[in-house]
């Protein structure tokens, strides 16, 4: 009987390894601390290499909270069984790694094991850092030890019993881990194994682009095929042309990688951040070779999907002809690189629709680059639209213009529902002129548009806000605003 209870909460305690991602992420791009080499015992220049080798990794957004010190740890990490919290990696003594030796920071990275808390959860993605070499491991430590040390000990271990035993994680790792440096396929090129070492290791793409079982593994024969995770389904990345990258061209997936858009589609949410903090900031040459490993993934296998009722896809067009065609036309054409086209949109045709349904309920917003500094806003319609018309308006872009992909329920839409609520976590946008809607704005009267994009829109504006005649956040010699009030939408007829 005890080896059972035993063997029952190891299995329920192997699933917190499902890989989340954290919402909350900063709203604006910030630079890395830049590093203080002087008196160091490492070179510039492999502190520079380390510096580069961070953007590669993404590894600034997720260990730094909204508002605070860069690296300093804190950031909430969702999963199905309670939160996790991101470390203080700053070279701080007592709170972040200080203390750590090159082998200590290795071991962590390389074999999930930290000097401080024994066994690490693979939302710290360790199963992916393994590939990194030594030296480039060795470089990433130079960078760390190098910028500003800050004091910062967040609670990291908040999930419940048993999941908090970091113990039975060596029974995951035992089943779901396979430690070891990237070896090169020396039949492929070395542009390809260059993109294969990105993507596998640092990049960690497959922790949010690979679908998992029930315990959290990683499901091998379905690489890159599109996975789930807290709000989101991360789509598929191979050469399928009507879910996956199979009809993009390399030009395009260049233009996304770089600047976050292109006449596709644009990056929100967690790939925006990716994009803003990592792809964005990478040399011609590494996009060049991830693109190279990215074409060479077989196509997922073309889904079978039956027809959608005649009842849906009436409702659902009559809901986007009034709700979606004004910015996505009636032909599902968009604009370019402005209102992505839906017409053979792969993210709108994954088998798993939650990042539509995701979009449609709390709205979304793109993450600025440099090349495209204009962050544009999809309002959201949980305040506006029943889960059954969103379920029918979704099933109708679905399956219109050439699209094919299974009908949305209402249930699934009324469960993302409930989920996104309460995990809303945006920072309040600062008040300012250019943020007040003009009076023809199209939305629910009394309402604050800084809310569009977040589970509060539709949320009343505060009263006072009607009261700031004058932009006092900018610049001294600001114009005065219109004297139409400057925060509540007008209430607006259907034209």
């Amino acid at each position: 009987m005890r080896k059972g209870a035993v063997l029952a909460a190891a299995v329920l305690f192997l699933t917190v390894a499902l890989v989340g991602r954290a919402v909350g992420q900063p709203k604006t791009i910030r630079a890395l601390p830049p590093p203080n080499v002087s008196g160091a015992r490492f070179s510039p220049q492999q502190v520079a290499a380390g510096r580069y080798l961070v953007i590669l990794g993404d590894c600034m957004p997720c260990h730094t909270v909204t508002g605070g010190a860069a690296f300093a740890g804190g950031r909430p990490i969702p999963t199905p069984f309670g939160p996790l919290v991101s470390a203080n990696i700053t070279p701080d003594r007592e709170t972040g790694l200080g203390g750590w030796s090159s082998d200590d920071f290795y071991r962590a990275l390389h074999e999930g094991k930290s000097r401080k808390v024994g066994n690490l959860y693979p939302a710290f993605p360790y199963i992916h850092y393994t590939k990194v070499s030594r030296a480039d491991v060795d470089a990433i430590y130079a960078y760390l030890q190098t910028i500003p040390a800050v004091t910062s000990d967040p609670k990291r271990d908040q999930l419940p019993f048993p999941y908090r035993i970091r113990q039975l994680m060596a029974v995951w790792n035992w089943l779901f881990f396979e430690p070891g440096a990237y070896d090169p396929d020396p039949n492929r090129s070395a542009e390809w194994n260059r993109g294969a070492y990105l993507v596998q290791g640092l990049g960690h793409c497959g922790d949010c682009h690979t679908p998992r079982n029930v315990l959290g593994g990683a499901e091998r024969r379905k690489r890159f095929r599109g996975g789930a995770f807290p709000g989101w389904f991360a789509p598929d990345l191979t050469d399928n042309r009507s879910v996956g990258l199979g009809s993009w061209s390399d030009a395009e997936l260049l233009e996304f990688f770089r600047t976050g858009r292109n006449v596709r589609t644009a990056a929100t949410g967690e790939m925006g951040e990716v994009v803003a903090y990592s792809t964005s900031q990478m040399t011609d040459g590494d996009l060049r070779a991830i693109i190279t490993y990215l074409r060479s993934l077989p196509a997922s296998p073309e889904a079978t999907v039956s027809l959608p009722g005649r009842e849906a896809m009436a409702a659902g067009e009559a809901i986007y002809r009034d709700q979606c065609s004004a910015c996505h036309r009636m032909d599902g054409s968009g604009v370019r690189r402005l209102f992505p086209p839906l017409a053979g949109n792969a993210n709108l045709q994954q088998a798993n629709p939650r990042t539509v349904a995701r979009l449609v309920l709390v709205g979304a917003q793109t993450m600025p680059t440099d090349p495209r500094p204009t962050a544009f806003t999809m309002p959201a319609y949980a305040w506006k639209l029943s889960d059954r018309q969103i379920a029918d308006v979704l099933t109708y872009a679905r399956n219109s213009w050439g699209n094919r992909a299974a009908a949305v329920s209402a249930e699934d839409v009324a469960k993302l529902r409930r989920q996104l609520k309460p995990r809303a976590a945006i920072a309040p946008v600062p008040r300012g002129s250019m943020l007040h809607p003009a009076p023809g704005t199209l939305a629910k009267p009394g309402t604050d548009s800084r809310d569009n994009g977040t589970a509060h829109a539709g949320r009343a504006a505060a009263p006072e806000a009607d009261r700031n005649p004058r932009n006092t956040t900018g610049p001294p010699g600001n114009m005065d605003l219109p004297k139409h009030k400057p925060h509540r939408h007008e209430a607006q007829g259907p034209g």
